[in-house]
């Protein structure tokens, strides 16, 4: 594949599955926390990346493909979206690879685009249904203790949440990143990502305040 030639998404991402269920497995916080190092094997599939080599470029898609899922998945509010924006993520990739610093990680540089990516998504779908949003929400909001009314409720005030506000609140509360991991890949300093939660739970709250009563 021609260094100059942009892959289609099937092309640079295989197609990824994950069963039944479009939620990550048990183990997906632990991959999420997981230090993050530069591995011998990741420096050799840069390098074969920056000069077109196309199986460096899949060997990166190969090695990072499940944590950029995570990412997207914290932040869109449906399984399809977010393998969208995990394609997308990629071929910005894959288009700034020149840009790309080795001496940074790849799957750090990389979650940065794809939440950009998933942010970019969200944004353009805005409108959604009832029958779209009760299967769209991230598992851990899902308590089946909870009555429907609730859970409802609860599904409604994510929605009416900032795009971005919604995505701090999710990664945070949800993934258990760090202000700092969070602000790393929206692209905001760590304090603005804190206040964003901040806010994020008081609106909540506004929104919730009915039930509480």
């Amino acid at each position: 594949m021609p260094k100059g030639d942009v892959p289609s998404a099937g092309e640079v991402v295989p197609a990824i599955s994950y069963g039944q269920s479009p939620s990550p497995p048990p183990s997906a916080r632990q991959q999420l926390n997981a230090p993050i190092r530069i591995s011998d094997e990741e420096r050799e599939l840069v390098s074969l990346a920056k000069q077109g080599d196309e199986r460096g470029f899949a060997g990166l898609v190969r090695l990072h493909q499940r944590r950029a899922y995570i990412v997207a998945r914290s932040i869109v509010l449906t399984h399809e979206d977010a393998e969208d924006a995990v394609q997308e993520g990629f071929l910005r990739a894959y288009q700034a690879l020149d840009r790309f610093d080795p001496a940074q990680t790849f799957g750090a540089w990389l979650n940065r685009i794809v939440a950009n990516a998933a942010l970019d998504l969200a944004r353009r779908r805005k409108v959604r249904n009832a029958d779209e949003l009760s299967e769209s929400i991230p598992t851990a909001f899902r308590d089946p203790a909870e009555g429907g009314e609730l859970r409802e409720r609860l599904e409604d005030a994510l929605e009416q949440l900032p795009d971005r506000a919604r995505a701090v609140i999710v990664l945070h509360d949800v993934e258990g990143f760090t202000h700092a991991e969070i602000g790393e890949m929206l692209g905001i300093p760590g304090g603005t990502a804190r206040s964003d939660l901040h806010h994020a739970r008081q609106k909540l709250r506004v929104l919730l305040k009915n039930l509480r009563d």
